[in-house]
């Protein structure tokens, strides 16, 4: 199924996904990795607020190279997403819905998506250079000082993803496994 989503994201607008599904994403989304994951989990640690709305929110796990002239951000692929997995179940207890990277998800987090309702995506990896293109605009919100790992408010138009893990708790990369033993046991 290719569906569109505007953000910010809610349960209503996740409970019809499946994992294998494309998307296209069109709002405001955050960029983050593990140095600023940390820092929000410490400002949650210390009853302190975010420095932006994380209810309903999507983080992108990209550290972007810098902007050309003319251009609101550099290559901007996603980045291996098990490096946010000590991070991400706080941040969808407090009402992330999103996350975009690549790679697999440790179960924890896994789990905490099914009891959040909320998903994983996963953007191509290998297509920087293509993925901005969906970028219209970036500003650095929170943690300059992180360089290419600052948190960033970015808009996008269209940005094409692929539901991993969805609500229900179906993970892409088991369920194409398991399809693929099975399209090999009837060779």
């Amino acid at each position: 199924m290719n569906k569109t989503l505007t953000t910010p994201l809610t349960t209503e607008d996740l409970k019809d996904l499946r994992a294998g599904d494309d998307v296209y994403i069109t709002g405001y989304i955050y960029t983050a990795r593990d140095a600023a994951h940390a820092r929000l989990v410490d400002l949650l640690d210390e009853g302190k607020e975010l420095p932006f709305d994380i209810e309903g929110a999507v983080i992108y796990y990209v550290g972007p190279t810098p902007a050309k002239p003319g251009e609101p951000i550099g290559s901007a692929g996603p980045t291996t997403s098990y490096r946010m997995d000590s991070y991400a179940p706080r941040l969808l207890d407090v009402g992330l819905k999103g996350m975009i990277g690549k790679g697999k998800r440790g179960q924890e987090v896994k789990d905490k998506i099914v009891e959040n309702k909320a998903v994983y995506f996963a953007a191509i990896g290998g297509a920087a250079a293509l993925i901005k293109k969906c970028i219209k605009s970036s500003e650095i919100i929170a943690y300059e000082d992180l360089g290419a790992e600052a948190i960033r408010k970015i808009y996008v138009e269209d940005f094409p993803v692929t539901v991993i893990n969805d609500a229900q708790g179906n993970d892409l990369y088991q369920l194409g496994r398991k399809e693929y033993l099975e399209w090999a046991e009837e060779k």
